[in-house]
């Protein structure tokens, strides 16, 4: 449309950025891939739960898309191992945080609030996850949102080191981090659609 069209202006520029960004990380590891197109599917759902104005929601939905996005930055070899990471190989996986919070420096004036679920999105509520151990509502609301989809995604999902979580156990999971590991008014939103995340789930996987 915009080569057809000769559309430019800021919002173009910066879906062309996210465009690339996404191919890139799809080329780098398909897998990842998968992954953030089925939590940003699980975002659509948390959004309205949650009632985000839509003002927001394209923006946190580029923004659940992108979450990952600083694995373009940890080896493939390391994405894809047989087995459990080692220490330092663990110590590559969490800087996928960081450098995908330095990769979208440009698109931080377009996203705004919503750039920071890129960098926190392993943060945890009782402030001890990762990288600033960000405690409470210190932690962006976009991030205690993206953190729920992610986990509940990484436990359904197959691994070469681990099996699939059935449905049930995962939400069971999940349900008991709250308070500790998630925000409590997150997990009361995952409550109400969990059922509903998990056809989204088979959906994609089909």
């Amino acid at each position: 449309e915009i080569r057809a069209h000769g559309i430019e202006n800021d919002e173009t520029r910066y879906a062309s950025i996210m465009l690339e960004l996404v191919a890139a990380l799809s080329v780098h590891d398909r897998l990842t891939r998968g992954h953030c197109e089925r939590v940003r599917a699980y975002t659509d759902m948390m959004i309205d739960e949650l009632h985000i104005p839509e003002a927001d929601a394209g923006k946190l939905r580029w923004a659940a898309l992108l979450h990952d996005v600083g694995k373009l930055h940890v080896p493939t070899e390391v994405l894809s191992k047989d087995g459990r990471p080692t220490d330092s190989e663990w110590e590559l996986l969490k800087s996928h945080t960081w450098q995908g919070d330095k990769m979208i420096e440009p698109l931080k004036p377009w996203l705004g609030e919503w750039a920071a679920t890129i960098g926190s999105h392993h943060e945890r509520w009782d402030g001890k996850g990762y990288p600033l151990g960000l405690v409470g509502e210190q932690i962006p609301l976009s991030a205690r949102l993206m953190a729920v989809a992610d986990v509940y995604d990484a436990l359904i999902s197959k691994r070469v080191y681990k099996a699939a979580f059935t449905h049930l156990d995962a939400v069971q999971l999940i349900l008991s981090g709250k308070g500790t590991q998630f925000d409590p008014a997150v997990i009361d939103a995952f409550a109400e659609i969990a059922d509903e995340l998990y056809t989204i789930a088979q959906e994609y996987s089909n």
